[in-house]
């Protein structure tokens, strides 16, 4: 993506309240010059307060849509919640950690976030690019609380960790992890993939439907709703090719469900 407009915001202080970025997307202010960002007052709590208090923001170029938007948040992001929320096009540089809910709902478009991101990274996104180089915590890529409906399509990389229950209620698109994840992964997963390339402690795909689950480090627990269908070796999995002898299960069972989980098999030989 060729992006003719740069969007920078300077941290000039951080706040105790978490900021809400969730109408600084490139959707919206793709159009939006200096002057615009100095009289914009943005959500904290329950009130607004003026942008311009918490950062300096630099506007270089011209766009005629969202996608020529390259958005740099350059500073401590820990505190600002709804970065790249339902975001539809452009792209977000991140260059430290960000709050809750980044890239939740997005349809389009990039967002990199260099540092780690707290819950509901990524939460029901149907499209685009999330890719966060720290790690992440709890619900990545996951419903939000009381709804049946996760990520259904999309792309999700994690450079470090994932956190508890990643991709719950995953309906499609991908999630990569390079690091560890907590218990129950793929919770009631009915489509998609994963792919976790450190240690899972326990139960990955419970009530899972449908869908795959490939874990290349250890697992401490494996649920008993799952069948073990033997050892495959090089396989095929979803257009991707992996290679190595995995150990291969369908379930849950419980549910009546069609979906695989592979292990490493070097690394979880206390299964075979």
């Amino acid at each position: 993506m060729l992006s003719l407009k740069t969007i920078t915001f300077n941290q000039k202080k951080t706040s105790p309240i978490s900021l809400e970025f969730d109408e600084l997307i490139p959707d919206e202010i793709y159009g939006w010059e200096k002057a615009d960002f100095d009289k914009y007052m943005v959500p904290i709590g329950n009130a607004r307060f003026p942008l311009s208090d918490y950062f300096d923001v630099e506007v270089d170029g011209e766009a005629e849509s969202p996608s020529e938007v390259k958005m740099i948040i350059d500073g401590d992001a820990s505190r600002i919640k709804y970065i790249g929320a339902k975001m539809g096009a452009g792209e977000i540089l991140v260059k430290g950690p960000a709050d809750l809910h980044c890239g939740a709902e997005m349809t389009g478009g990039k967002i990199t976030v260099e540092g780690d991101v707290d819950s509901y990274a990524g939460r029901e996104m149907t499209g685009g690019e999330l890719t966060i180089m720290g790690s992440t915590k709890e619900f990545c890529g996951s419903s939000y609380i009381g709804d049946w409906r996760g990520m259904s399509g999309g792309k999700i990389s994690v450079g470090g960790n994932g956190g508890k229950q990643l991709g719950e209620c995953l309906s499609g698109g991908e999630i990569y992890v390079k690091g560890n994840c907590d218990i129950l992964a793929g919770i009631h997963m009915t489509k998609g993939f994963i792919q976790i390339d450190g240690d899972v402690t326990r139960w990955p795909g419970g009530q899972m439907k449908n869908g795959d689950i490939l874990i290349n480090g250890e697992l401490g627990r494996l649920l008993e709703g799952f069948t073990q269908e033997g050892i495959v070796t090089n396989p095929e999995i979803e257009g991707k090719s992996f290679t190595g002898d995995y150990i291969k299960y369908i379930g849950d069972i419980a549910l009546n469900g069609k979906g695989r989980l592979w292990l490493n098999a070097e690394r979880n030989r206390h299964f075979i």
